[in-house]
């Protein structure tokens, strides 16, 4: 296999790990601007890194109900 060739049929994890990264941004920048303090920024903040872990709980949670 040639070096730079992707061998998953679903497409390369470079596309995945820039989709996460955009998705952080974004998530960061609405947190973050709903924030009212200093406190609630950070708060967002560290919300904005797991979001993925919110989205699939909340898709669980309509799919079983």
């Amino acid at each position: 296999m040639k070096k730079g060739k992707c061998c998953m049929p679903q497409g390369c994890p470079q596309s995945s790990c820039m989709a996460y990264m955009l998705g952080l941004i974004g998530a960061a920048v609405f947190y973050i601007g709903a924030a009212t303090s200093f406190g609630m920024g950070v708060v967002g903040f560290l919300k904005a890194l797991v979001w993925p872990a919110f989205l699939v709980y909340e898709l669980l949670t309509f799919v079983v109900a």
